[in-house]
């Protein structure tokens, strides 16, 4: 049997739903921050009740919080939370990277080719929003890489929930995910040395979150209509 197709409303949430995830995940819309319906719609040009479905299944994810009277806001998670998704994400990642063989690397040699050639690009601009935006991507691309869809579909809602925290919690303003680390992880990958490609992504996980300080939080008023305008 075929993929079945999309309805024209299902296109449309998941319109939605990219792009309020992106702009969270680029730092844009921080933990907090209020989801004004009217706004999203005029932002994005976008049915209201598309709308509505989108932060309804964002809610489900985690990504946002909607509660009476108040609207949808930008979830922000607690500090037992940020430490529950770094073991969330030990376990997944690690599953991913036990997925991928030198094959499948070779398969996917020009993408993970083109995307270091970006992130090493952007980790040497200051600008924080591409920075950020490529070096969340790469854990992305390596649950594309693993070909398993159940994973690679988890791992994204954890990156975007990752986003929060760090936005949350990040000691400093310099990105906490490290190109060089990455490099290492794709090399014992190309390489065929999947335990040590383990024990890589463990330490960088470890490094990020080690990076956080979770007991902080951060506020700033933020212009909805203009983000959603940049994404």
């Amino acid at each position: 049997m075929g993929t079945p197709l999309r309805t024209n409303k299902q296109k449309e949430v998941e319109r939605i739903i990219e792009s309020l995830s992106r702009a969270i995940a680029q730092h844009l819309l921080p933990p907090g921050t209020r989801l004004v319906e009217a706004q999203i719609v005029d932002s994005l040009n976008a049915n209201r009740n598309h709308v509505q479905t989108a932060l309804q299944r964002m809610a489900l994810q985690k990504i946002v919080t909607t509660e009476p009277n108040r609207g949808a806001h930008v979830s922000q998670p607690t500090a037992q939370e940020a430490r529950e998704i770094f073991v969330a994400r030990r376990a997944i990642e690690g599953a991913v990277v036990k997925s991928i063989t030198p094959g499948q690397m070779r398969k996917f040699s020009r993408q993970v080719d083109a995307h270091m050639k970006a992130e090493a690009k952007a980790t040497h601009n200051s600008d924080r929003r591409a920075i950020v935006g490529e070096l969340s991507a790469f854990h992305r691309l390596l649950g594309k890489i693993s070909g398993n869809s159940v994973l690679a579909d988890i791992l994204d809602n954890l990156m975007v929930r990752s986003s929060l925290i760090v936005a949350l919690y990040q000691r400093n303003d310099e990105p906490t995910c490290q190109h060089d680390e990455h490099c290492r992880i794709l090399e014992a990958l190309k390489d065929g040395e999947v335990d040590q490609a383990v024990t890589l992504m463990e330490y960088h996980l470890d490094h990020l979150e080690a990076e956080l300080a979770l007991d902080e939080d951060q506020d700033r008023e933020i212009d909805l209509r203009s983000v959603l305008a940049s994404v």
